[in-house]
């Protein structure tokens, strides 16, 4: 089974030692100013408005929350550790119930204590439509908070959120719930103090928890963080803060990112990215030994690229055509057209290979490298279908994945089947909106799936618990798969408050589910970046796979 890559050559991917091969020191890695070079804007920086997994990344160094990602390379940052909380939480009645208990010392930016009834208030914002944006769990999970619209509407607050003391929060939810500690990172968990909420204009000056505040914020375009001197290592030992001041400029092209990470002049030997993975021309210069070589991290994010079948239409609700489909499947030219085997992994499994997921390694229809035509046909022919002609849809742009490049990719497969591929390119704006409405989905569409956090759940519950099925729109079960015994399960090991247990069994059910050929995996997502010259401790946690900026330094 392939772990979470996330190590860097000779560029402390152990969290102990620094580009020069010197010790890390976190207590005096303090000083300098860090470069972010980003492509994604940053549209807003209101924590209600934030849908960040472990606190996020440029978010957790302004919000703390009340559990956030424990901030290790590899298999052991799929964890989640306590941050304003003193431990992962008190579960009781079933997991229905999650008590948290909040640190002595936590403090706001402006030396004002932070309560659990910041806490309660930040959740709360997150309800109110001027607001939205933010991760959906919490309106499921509560009771009683389906229809709530915010504080500002309703400001007698959730009653399923007690806050008996300052130091105590209480979670009353609907059905249990074991990965509430996951949930518990999300940016909407970080304390707003009520009487600096200015609203929708929060976000140009919100409050800071975390170990940086806001100097300057222009939306999409740049951020400056500065030191919060209200925050230190005594009351948070995860976040080492090392830079004293982070610029941040978003909106840049991915070749222009690694072209100045890879020359470093000026103040871009102190750059990192957080979103642009090294494109071709830098792969190609990677593992020749290079000085480039020790400046690059490697991680994964646990995402599949698939082929969804909707099986209330023919021909794919035969499932001899969905077999016959998966055993012609050549993964090798997926990944090619992917940017080879650097970025991507051939997938069997819907699960990715993450531990944390619980994937257990299955290939019911083996197509070996390159796919099986022979088999696909004589699985065809077994179903009286020697001439069959199917649809492909997929998005008009490559920019995600599923585009023109795989599509093309996918229909020579099925034409060495004897299966002929008609594609269908759909506008990327509006993919998402034409395949998640049940009235307008195709047969077989090219898409993608990844996790919230490093749990089966969040991978598998939307993709196939019949219950998810959404007839309006924003439907993800595109098999329209409703099986009550596998919703039972998913019930079952909702309430495991164990990881590990919940991981097993997360991982028995995708290999139950896969032998149904709902859906053709293709490819696991792997991560590569470049940071600059003088970056040191830069390695790729292994919650996302990204570069962990909370814990680099340039001193």
């Amino acid at each position: 089974m392939t772990v979470l890559l996330a190590g860097c050559q000779g560029g402390g991917g152990d969290g102990s030692t620094t580009t020069s091969g010197a010790a890390f020191d976190p207590a005096t890695c303090q000083g300098g100013t860090l470069t972010v070079l980003n492509q994604g804007g940053i549209n807003h920086l209101d924590p209600a408005r934030l849908y960040t997994s472990g606190g996020g990344n440029l978010p957790s160094l302004l919000f703390r929350t009340l559990t956030t990602r424990n901030r290790q390379p590899g298999e052991a940052g799929a964890k989640a550790a306590p941050d304003l909380a003193t431990d992962l939480g008190t579960p009781s009645d079933g997991a229905k119930t999650w008590t948290y208990h909040l640190r002595d010392g936590i403090q706001f930016e402006d030396g004002t204590p932070i309560t659990s009834k910041d806490v309660k208030y930040g959740i709360e914002r997150s309800f109110a439509p001027e607001l939205p944006g933010g991760a959906p769990y919490l309106r499921d999970w509560l009771e009683g908070a389906a229809d709530y619209q915010g504080p500002y509407k309703q400001p007698d607050g959730i009653k399923s959120i007690e806050t008996p003391d300052d130091k105590t929060i209480v979670f009353k939810l609907r059905k249990p719930e074991g990965d509430f500690p996951y949930l518990a990172t999300a940016t909407q968990f970080a304390p707003v103090p009520k009487a600096k909420d200015s609203g929708v204009d929060y976000e140009k000056h919100p409050i800071s928890s975390g170990p940086y505040q806001v100097e300057s914020y222009e939306p999409k375009k740049s951020l400056v963080l500065v030191r919060n001197k209200n925050w230190s290592t005594k009351i948070d030992e995860l976040r080492y803060a090392c830079p004293d001041r982070i610029e941040v400029t978003s909106g840049l092209d991915a070749a222009v990112i690694n072209q100045r990470l890879v020359t470093g002049a000026g103040q871009d030997a102190n750059a990192v990215t957080t979103d642009a993975v090294v494109g071709p021309e830098q792969l190609a210069q990677l593992g020749t030994g290079s000085e480039l070589d020790k400046r690059v991290t490697r991680g994964e994010f646990p995402s599949t690229l698939y082929l969804a079948f909707n099986t209330k239409k023919a021909p794919f609700d035969n499932p001899k055509v969905r077999e016959a489909l998966s055993y012609a499947i050549n993964r090798t030219s997926v990944v090619n057209a992917l940017g080879g085997s650097a970025v991507q992994g051939a997938s069997t499994t819907f699960l990715p290979p993450q531990k944390a997921l619980g994937q257990q390694p299955y290939d019911y229809f083996p197509a070996g490298a390159s796919g099986d035509p022979a088999k696909a046909k004589q699985v065809l022919a077994e179903a009286g279908l020697t001439d069959l002609t199917v649809e492909v849809t997929h998005e008009n742009d490559d920019s995600e994945g599923v585009g023109p490049k795989v599509a093309a990719a996918v229909q020579e497969a099925f034409k060495q089947a004897g299966v002929t591929v008609k594609l269908n390119a759909i506008d990327a704006a509006t993919y998402r909106d034409v395949i998640g409405k049940p009235a307008t989905q195709p047969g077989l569409v090219l898409t993608t799936w990844g996790a919230d956090w490093p749990s089966g759940g969040p991978f598998l519950i939307p993709i196939f618990d019949g219950r998810q099925i959404i007839t309006a729109g924003g439907n993800f079960n595109l098999a329209q798969y409703n099986d009550p015994a596998v919703n039972a399960e998913i019930d079952a090991i909702n309430a495991l408050t164990d990881p590990a247990a919940a991981a097993q069994r997360w991982g028995a059910l995708d290999a139950k589910i896969g032998k149904l050929a709902l859906v053709i995996p293709l490819t696991y997502e792997k991560d590569v970046y470049l940071y600059g010259k003088n970056v040191k401790n830069a390695y790729a946690d292994g919650w996302r796979g990204q570069l962990d900026i909370a814990r680099i330094s340039v001193k």
